[in-house]
């Protein structure tokens, strides 16, 4: 914090703005519509079906064309993933009625997650390159497959100068990037766009997904995506994500009395222990150390946005965490992203945009895709939207490879913006 001494109250890192491209949803608010009302945006993609790819459904992003919002001479050095994540931002800034240019470039800072970079960038690059030689492939394949490039074009394009970066960590990163936005706006930023998007649905980038065998096999977009249910099978890749403006208070009151979307309250990192060795996963620790930094007990929580993976085995696990923490069926939880995918980095700042929207209206989205509750899962699932006070919320991630994120949101009432 510049020339002052951090303290609480001052550096509170607050969400001034938000803005979501999804499957179901290429703005905010339709998003939003859409979700509460149990609208799905998972279906056959015919271009994957026709060169005989394995997976045939995904969660796909209609009614963005970024021609409609970048300058063309930046949409041919940026791949899918990084226009939505430029015009999600931009989006984000108009919402919390900040002007990067009305501030020092050094004070406003951009954290993003990415989990497979610019995947479809580079397949057509690579395709060049074995199909006609060298020199047909592009300068700018040096960058726009390259995972910092959606912080990088954020920052050039609105002059932010101040601490920048990314974090890797599949889902989880989603989170990491938020708890890493928020130490820098404790250290040296007074905002700071943070969030995640992905764009993981080239045949390139989905044959590497698929090696994993965790995706479903099954064609129903109704069904395919079905976490905690009795028939799970896998999950569905997504595109999309949300991006965020996440502003310290005494910043946030000094440039605007606008409302702020909610606090983000408390972080949680922990990584599984290596296979065999007998030790539980670490989510549920997760769970706790975003509860204890965010000064909250259980019994304050008012909803959980789960993980999700719809890998029978992994939603076990899961539940067994929250059961854990919470008791038996202790906390509404919900999976809204049965309706979109896993969105990869993505997907967890998108519950997070969910989770804001939630104590913004106070009601939690359902999991409509949910048919029987599957053995050994003890969790009060909300099926479908349940109008109810929201004052605290809790978001899950897990990144393949063991990684685990839990953040704390939380509401700000009127007297204390």
């Amino acid at each position: 914090m510049r020339g002052t001494a951090w303290t609480a109250a001052s550096g509170r890192a607050v969400f001034g703005g938000v803005s979501v491209i999804a499957p179901n949803g290429a703005t905010t608010e339709d998003f939003w519509k859409a979700t509460l009302n149990g609208v799905s945006g998972i279906r056959p993609v015919p271009s994957l079906e026709a060169a005989g790819h394995p997976v045939r459904l995904a969660g796909v992003v209609d009614g963005f064309l970024a021609a409609e919002h970048l300058d063309s001479r930046l949409i041919v050095q940026t791949d899918r993933w990084t226009q939505l994540g430029l015009t999600a931002a931009e989006r984000a800034l108009a919402d919390a009625g900040v002007d990067p240019a009305q501030l020092d470039p050094y004070d406003i800072s951009v954290i993003t997650a990415t989990s497979s970079g610019g995947n479809e960038f580079g397949q057509r690059e690579i395709q060049k390159l074995w199909s006609k030689g060298a020199r047909f492939v592009g300068p700018y394949q040096s960058i726009a497959w390259f995972y910092a490039a959606t912080t990088g074009q954020i920052s050039i394009r609105h002059g932010m100068k101040g601490a920048c970066g990314v974090l890797v960590g599949e889902q989880a990163g989603g989170l990491d990037a938020l708890a890493q936005a928020r130490r820098i706006l404790r250290d040296d930023a007074s905002a700071v766009v943070t969030g995640g998007t992905d764009a993981p649905l080239s045949p390139y980038a989905l044959s590497c997904h698929a090696s994993a065998r965790l995706m479903t096999g099954r064609s129903d977009p109704a069904r395919a995506y079905v976490p905690f249910d009795a028939e799970a099978d896998g999950y569905v890749a997504g595109e999309g994500g949300a991006m965020f403006v996440l502003e310290r208070e005494d910043a946030r009151r000094r440039r605007t009395g606008r409302p702020v979307y909610g606090e983000l309250a408390g972080y949680g990192a922990t990584f599984d222990p290596r296979p065999g060795s007998g030790r539980e996963p670490g989510l549920r620790r997760a769970v706790t150390l975003a509860l204890d930094d965010a000064g909250v007990a259980a019994t304050d929580v008012d909803v959980v946005f789960a993980d999700a993976l719809g890998v029978p085995a992994a939603d076990r696990a899961e539940a067994e965490a929250i059961s854990a923490v919470f008791g038996p069926r202790g906390v509404p939880v919900t999976a809204p992203k049965c309706l979109v995918g896993r969105l990869h980095a993505g997907g967890a700042p998108l519950d997070v945009a969910l989770a804001l929207l939630a104590l913004r209206d106070q009601v939690i989205p359902g999991t409509p895709c949910l048919g029987e509750l599957a053995p050994g899962c003890a969790l009060d699932v909300v099926r479908e939207t349940r109008a109810e006070p929201v004052r605290t919320a809790l978001v899950l991630a897990r990144g393949f490879e063991g990684f685990n994120a839990a953040v704390v949101v939380r509401a700000v009432r009127d007297t204390e913006t």
